[in-house]
């Protein structure tokens, strides 16, 4: 097989821009120790070109396309064991990956968040995702307090990760071209290894309060804790998109105290 057809229902748009690729691969930071590079959905394998040439790292690829699968056994056959013929959102990643690790992927655009949170549950394990996202998701996920694309997404990535915006990619350097532009990220782990708050909790104030995020969080936060029981904390009478990671760990030690 020399060649594998883009399939729109999973999302695909190959990379075919080379420099972009090379760039991409360069902005991993073998520095931080990890053995082990996983590229999500490699395709036709422009980023594993690079990858494999890397003697810091072991590189592995996984791809829910079977037709990629076929491509990468064939065109890659020093990656033959390390070839995952699978779906990444299913993965279990105790059967392959037993330290440190990377991630590594031009990202289908119609899963990005799910790839996300998928990292955010294997964050004690990846250290650090470089990626391709649509530009409005890598701008959500590297967005700051204060901005209007600052989200949900925003604030569980960083509370765990440095997120970076690396650069952007225009439609013409894929393969079909798709009709937004494209940005790379990269997140890389912080020191926090656990919030100084209960996290479930912390989810579910984030979450509510950017539900209903033109509402000051008084009002937004009602569902999670009653009115009566909220303190006279300033951090109440603003917007969820006003507030850091700290002060949304700051509520909600204070809502558990209040429960």
């Amino acid at each position: 097989m020399n060649k594998v057809r883009a399939k729109k229902h999973l999302g695909q748009h190959f990379l075919n821009d080379k420099n972009a690729a090379e760039r991409i691969v360069e902005s991993l930071t073998p520095a931080l120790g990890f053995k082990q590079v996983l590229e999500v959905g490699p395709g036709m394998g422009v980023l594993t070109d690079f990858l494999i040439r890397k003697t810091d790292y072991e590189t592995w690829a996984i791809d829910i396309d079977k037709e990629s699968i076929i491509y990468l056994q064939e065109n890659y056959p020093d990656l033959q064991e390390r070839i995952i013929d699978g779906d990444f959102l299913a993965l279990d990643f105790n059967e392959h990956f037993d330290q440190k690790m990377a991630i590594i992927g031009n990202f289908p655009y119609n899963i990005s968040s799910q790839i996300l949170f998928k990292v955010l549950e294997e964050r004690n394990r990846v250290v650090q995702v470089v990626g391709m996202f649509q530009k409005e998701v890598a701008e959500r996920c590297s967005a700051k307090a204060g901005s209007k694309e600052y989200g949900i997404l925003s604030v569980f990535l960083q509370a765990y990760y440095k997120v970076d915006y690396l650069f952007t990619v225009k439609a013409g350097a894929f393969t079909p071209p798709p009709k937004v532009l494209s940005g790379v990220i990269r997140l890389t782990r912080n020191e926090v290894s656990e919030l100084n708050c209960d996290e479930k909790l912390f989810w579910r104030v984030v979450k509510a309060g950017f539900n209903q995020r033109r509402k000051t969080l008084r009002n937004s936060l009602s569902a999670v804790v009653p009115k009566d029981k909220m303190s006279d904390n300033p951090l109440y009478e603003l917007r969820a998109e006003r507030l850091t990671v700290a002060d949304f760990e700051t509520l909600t030690n204070e809502i558990s105290k209040a429960l």
